[in-house]
């Protein structure tokens, strides 16, 4: 079964290496490369941040593409928003190897309708390249939770119906409110990415965390349209093999191939 991986981070700094240990791993493209060979990976999106320079986005074209990140780069080291932002997310676009744009909000502190990502939200339309939005749970607490919740989601989906967005991580833990927008708003799909942490003995995990798995499987269901999730994994944090089992246990079989592959490469393009 061939898997495209939506949502990956390819981080440069040494703390990284503890992270993909942790997990089975190790931070290198030649590990990676090995490793998708074993698990029919065929392709991934980095989920691109630290820098809006083009130059910095230098990765082998063979296995990914990139999203261009908006998080801490998206103010200057006094605080002010960057004026030529627009410019400079255009200038990624334009990039074949460019795939779409990821926002940060509740790292950030913005709203997702703030002025500031209008012309984000049009240069994405114009380019038909999605705009993936980080939703749910933040990794540290002095983000804040209410500028990521997917109703702030819902409120530019429709105000922009010519751009596409993709939710990161469903919404997790806002699953009812994450698969109301999805049914709501036909130009969002949703990525399956960083549902869990760490290493995981899956039937132990099933046994212990029933309830949130039962969850997760009925507001997938709820949404009633497969073909708007997209398999991710969210590395380094998770087991690359073992989170594919994970999400293999949440979606029917007979929804394997769109979910895992087919629809990633058609809302990223990826020509895979």
């Amino acid at each position: 079964m061939k898997i495209i991986d939506a949502h990956l981070h390819l981080f440069r700094n040494p703390e990284a290496e503890e992270m993909a240990q942790n997990v089975g791993h190790h931070n290198s493209i030649e590990h990676l490369r090995q490793v998708y060979g074993e698990l029919e990976i065929v392709h991934g999106v980095v989920m691109g941040n630290r820098s809006l320079d083009p130059a910095y986005h230098d990765y082998p074209a063979d296995l990914f593409h990139y999203c261009i990140g908006l998080d801490s780069s998206l103010l200057d080291s006094g605080g002010a928003v960057i004026p030529d932002l627009a410019e400079k997310v255009e200038a990624n676009l334009q990039r074949e190897s460019c795939c779409g744009v990821k926002l940060y909000p509740g790292y950030n502190k913005l709203r997702l309708s703030d002025p500031l990502y209008g012309p984000v939200y049009e240069l994405a339309a114009r380019y038909k390249k999605p705009v993936a939005v980080h939703m749910g749970l933040t990794s540290f607490p002095q983000a804040h939770l209410k500028y990521c919740h997917p109703l702030s989601l819902d409120e530019v989906a429709a105000d922009h119906p010519e751009t596409r967005f993709v939710m990161c991580h469903f919404g997790n833990p806002f699953l009812e409110s994450a698969a109301a927008v999805l049914a709501k708003n036909p130009n969002v799909s949703a990525d399956l990415s960083g549902l869990l942490e760490g290493r995981v003995n899956l039937a132990e995990y099933h046994a212990e965390q029933a309830g949130y798995v039962f969850l997760l499987r009925t507001w997938l269901a709820a949404s009633g349209d497969w073909s708007r999730f997209l398999f991710g994994t969210d590395w380094p944090i998770i087991n690359l093999g073992e989170y594919v089992s994970f999400i293999q246990s949440l979606v029917p079989e007979r929804h394997w191939a769109a979910v895992f592959h087919e629809n990633a490469n058609r809302v990223y393009g990826l020509g895979q």
